[in-house]
């Protein structure tokens, strides 16, 4: 499926953090379309939304090999003036609901914090790497590597 295909009638996109992870990265042969959508995010007609969760879980790797340029790269990414994203807290609304999704459809904790997450900010979509997130219901699940320019 083509990206303007997957994005169309969506007004706000929930970002998981592996696309995160493939776009900061350059991972080569993955994430293709992932410039497409973040400058889409930056400048509208998208409006961008992740979780905490998505700064934990970019920051590990670069944290544990002592890559300080990295660890700034997904900071200001995240949350500085890159992609401009609504990051959320996990509140107890958040939590309440993440545990929800985790008992209907056996998702880890993580992943259900941010499905969570995303339909707390409004979200009409998810961009996620994680296939077995394609089991949610609640809002259009975007598998960003089977998206095509």
């Amino acid at each position: 499926m083509t990206v303007s295909d997957a994005l169309r009638g969506v007004v706000k996109i929930g970002v998981d953090s592996a696309p995160i992870v493939d776009f900061i990265e350059q991972t080569p042969g993955v994430f293709d379309v992932g410039p497409e959508i973040f400058a889409a995010i930056d400048r509208g007609p998208l409006t961008g939304a992740t979780s905490t969760v998505s700064l934990t879980e970019t920051l590990v790797f670069p944290m544990q090999a002592g890559n300080l340029k990295l660890t700034d790269a997904y900071r200001e990414f995240v949350q500085g003036d890159g992609v401009t994203f609504t990051l959320l807290p996990v509140t107890a609304e958040i939590a309440e609901s993440a545990a929800d999704f985790r008992a209907r459809y056996n998702l880890r904790t993580p992943d259900a914090i941010q499905i969570a997450t995303a339909l707390s900010a409004g979200c009409d979509a998810f961009l996620t790497g994680d296939r077995q997130l394609r089991r949610v219901t609640e809002l259009n699940v975007l598998m960003l590597y089977d998206l095509t320019l």
